[in-house]
């Protein structure tokens, strides 16, 4: 569930022209690029790719250049999402060029904070989960690299709900 401020933050940013926005987990290779790519199809799908830059990042450098892992592509290409982004790292300067930076989990989240320069990079940092239907019990996208199909059919389902709630958000 979302506070007044950060709705007040969301609602602002319908105004702009572009709204450009990071989804970050730990390795950038299941749950952010997932993200990215169930935003960027759902953006698509409203014809709005061109009011949306959609990116994902990791908070940790341990897949950087690789693309998403293989288990996660699979899942997501039987549901219509193409999965071609290459695994980066978190930079400070992401904070210069993006509005929203959706952590998926407590840890991605404290690691951004940590990053922050001030409050205004501060105010960009959101939690996916808040936008997570309450129907689901989840607060946060588990991460499923550990898991079997189980995990990253879960995560998939939770990151429609999000990005959608997100969506309906910024329109």
């Amino acid at each position: 569930m979302l506070d007044n401020k950060t709705e007040e933050y969301l609602h602002a940013l319908r105004d702009k022209h572009k709204i450009r926005i990071l989804f970050v987990c730990l390795g950038n290779i299941c749950r952010s690029p997932a993200a990215e790519g169930v935003m960027q199809s759902l953006v698509d799908s409203h014809d709005e790719s061109r009011r949306f830059c959609i990116d994902s990042a990791g908070t940790a450098n341990y897949h950087t250049g690789e693309l998403p892992d293989k288990r996660m592509r699979v899942h997501a290409q039987r549901r219509g999402y193409d999965l071609t982004h290459h695994a980066r790292q978190f930079k400070v300067s992401d904070f210069d060029d993006f509005d929203l930076i959706l952590g998926m989990d407590d840890y991605n989240l404290s690691t951004l904070r940590s990053k922050a320069r001030d409050e205004q990079d501060e105010r960009k940092i959101m939690a996916m989960g808040k936008f997570i239907s309450p129907i689901y019990h989840y607060d946060h996208v588990p991460d499923p690299y550990y898991e079997g199909s189980e995990g990253f059919e879960l995560v998939l389902d939770l990151l429609e709900d999000a990005t959608c709630n997100l969506y309906k958000q910024l329109s």
